[in-house]
C-alpha cells in the first residue's frame, strides 16, 4: 500500500446494553475489515455496550427514581473494565489480523472506583496493544446524568503505517483546543465516532478537515427501536415515546482538502470503506498547517494536562 491506508467504518447496532452479545458482534466486525484488507477499522461512541438513549425520553432527570435507577444499574453492569480483561480477545483478533481497532466503548474505570462510567475511546494498534483510553472530557446535555467527566490522559496520538491517528468522542470534536492538542502532536488522520446522526457528521467532518488539513474518519453508530432487546429493564418505557429511528448513520471521510473520500452513508447497517493517501496531507499542509508554518507559540500557546485523574493518591513512605 505504500503511503496508502484502508479504513473500514463499522457502522453498527449494538445488541443494546448487553455487553457480551456487542463483544461478540464487534469482534464478527473486525474480522470482516480484515477480510477485506482494512489497516483500521473503526467504530461508533459508546458502541460497546450502547448508547444511553433512555435519558431523553423515560425523564432521565427525574431524581431519586427507581426507573432511572434500575436502567442505570443494568448499564454499568454491563459497561467495560479494562482491567478485567474485558478487551483481551479483540486485542487478540488485531494482533492476529494485524488490524488496528478504534472502539467506543462506556468504561467502568478501576481507577476511580468502579462504580461511576465514563464515554471512552480505545486505540488498539496493529499488534493487539491497547495504546490509548481517552475518557471524554464533558459529556454532552443529558449524557450528564450517566456518564461522568474525564481527563487529558488519552488525548495521544499514535504512528499507523505513514499516518499519525487521533480520536475523539461527538461533541468534543467541536472544540478548539482538544483538536489543536492532537494536531501539536502531528495528527493527520483524525477519527471522530458519535453515536449516530448525519446532521452532526455532515458539517464537521469536512470543517475538521479543511481546518487540519488531515484526513478525517467520523463513524457513526446505527439503530432503530427494533434494536432494544425485550428483556431490558423498563422497556416498555423505553420504547412508548422512541423514534423509529434513534441513529440514522451518517459515517465518512474527508480528505484534507475538505472534499469527500466517502460521502456520509445512512439508512443501513453495514462496513463502509475507503482508500486514503499519505501523499495528499503533505500537498495540502503547503499553503496550511496550524501548528506549523502557520502558527505563532510566541503569541498562542495551547497547555495539556495529561495526568490521569483520580481521587486516591498513594505515597509510600
Amino acid at each position: 500500500m505504500g503511503t496508502r491506508l484502508k479504513i473500514g467504518m463499522a457502522q453498527i447496532a449494538p445488541v443494546w446494553l448487553n455487553k457480551e452479545k456487542t463483544l461478540e458482534k464487534v469482534k464478527s466486525y473486525v474480522l470482516q475489515a480484515s477480510d477485506e484488507d482494512c489497516n483500521l477499522v473503526v467504530f461508533g461512541e459508546g458502541l460497546l455496550p450502547g448508547y444511553p438513549f433512555w435519558l431523553s425520553i423515560t425523564n432521565g432527570a427525574e431524581f431519586n427514581s427507581n426507573v432511572q435507577k434500575e436502567i442505570h444499574a443494568h448499564y454499568v453492569k454491563n459497561s467495560i473494565q479494562i482491567e478485567s480483561g474485558e478487551l483481551d480477545e479483540i486485542c487478540q483478533i488485531a494482533k492476529e489480523n494485524q488490524i488496528a481497532v478504534y472502539l467506543g466503548i462506556i468504561e467502568r474505570a478501576f481507577n476511580r472506583g468502579g462504580h461511576s462510567l465514563y464515554c471512552s475511546l480505545v486505540y488498539i494498534n496493529e499488534n493487539g496493544e491497547i495504546k490509548s483510553v481517552h475518557r471524554k472530557l464533558q459529556p454532552t446535555y443529558e449524557e450528564r446524568l450517566t456518564w461522568s467527566s474525564g481527563d487529558g490522559n488519552g488525548l495521544q496520538v499514535h504512528p499507523l503505517k505513514a499516518f499519525t491517528v487521533g480520536g475523539l468522542n461527538c461533541w468534543e470534536n467541536w472544540m478548539p483546543l482538544p483538536r489543536t492538542a492532537l494536531y501539536a502532536q502531528g495528527e493527520n488522520l483524525h477519527v471522530a465516532v458519535w453515536p449516530g446522526a448525519e446532521r452532526n457528521t455532515f458539517d464537521i467532518t469536512k470543517f475538521i478537515a479543511k481546518e487540519s488539513r488531515s484526513f478525517v474518519v467520523s463513524v457513526s453508530g446505527f439503530m432503530s427501536i427494533e434494536d432494544f432487546p425485550k428483556d431490558t429493564p423498563h422497556i416498555e418505557k423505553i420504547v412508548a415515546n422512541a423514534p423509529g429511528v434513534l441513529a440514522n448513520g451518517g459515517s465518512c471521510i474527508a480528505g484534507p482538502d475538505g472534499e469527500w473520500v466517502v460521502p456520509p452513508v445512512t439508512g443501513k447497517e453495514g462496513l463502509f470503506t475507503g482508500i486514503i493517501d499519505y501523499q495528499k496531507v503533505l500537498e495540502e499542509r503547503q499553503n496550511f498547517d496550524c501548528v506549523g508554518h502557520y502558527s505563532r507559540p510566541d503569541v498562542t500557546k495551547l497547555v495539556l494536562n495529561t495526568e490521569r485523574q483520580s481521587i486516591l493518591d498513594i505515597s509510600k513512605s
